[in-house]
């Protein structure tokens, strides 16, 4: 190994930056685009953005900083998929199933995520200013340092969920979310609900 390589990996150990390489399956990405089916598929760093994939079955895919800006994934099955770092920004995601996905750092900004299940998903530090959460389920929800501001959450459910440290300025209809054994940004715990 040469000097310059070896200066370079000392380097990233000793500052602890992640130097991951993202890089997808072109053949899970004709997969994906043939047949709307991919379980398992590693679609990293994907740009799919504008893509129309409704009723896609994407569960325990790799899809970890892909980006689906403005894309339609209506109905689809995401199930226990690495979603982390992905950009979700103004996609339609209404009635999807995102049960136990990791969503850490996702980015959602005005992302219809309609009556679509997020039961178990980790958003920790997930932004989504601005997303429509009407009918969700967020039972079990990790929204830890979310960032929710003007988030609609109309008859979401946030029974035992964690909101610790969540930006919730602006939240509209909290007052008719469903609040049980759910931990508020303070860290107190709301029961109002249940």
């Amino acid at each position: 190994m040469n000097r310059v390589l070896k200066a370079m990996v000392l380097f990233f150990v000793l500052t602890g930056i992640n130097w991951q390489a993202v890089a997808f399956s072109e053949a899970d990405l004709q997969k994906l685009k043939s047949s709307l089916k991919c379980p398992k598929c590693d679609l990293a760093g994907a740009d799919l953005s504008g893509a129309k994939l409704a009723g896609a079955i994407l569960n325990s895919a790799n899809l970890y900083k892909a980006r689906f800006f403005r894309a339609e994934l209506v109905g689809a099955n995401l199930t226990e998929a690495d979603l982390s770092g992905i950009d979700l920004g103004f996609a339609d995601l209404t009635g999807a199933d995102l049960s136990g996905a990791n969503l850490i750092d996702a980015y959602m900004e005005e992302t219809n995520l309609r009556d679509a299940n997020l039961a178990g998903t980790d958003l920790t530090k997930a932004y989504l200013e601005a997303t429509d959460l009407t009918g969700a389920n967020l039972t079990m929800a990790n929204l830890t340092g979310a960032f929710l501001e003007g988030t609609y959450l109309e008859n979401a459910d946030l029974t035992d969920a964690v909101l610790t440290d969540a930006k919730l300025n602006w939240v509209k209809n909290l007052n008719k979310a469903i609040l049980c054994r759910t931990t508020m940004p303070d860290a107190t715990v709301d029961n109002s609900g249940c």
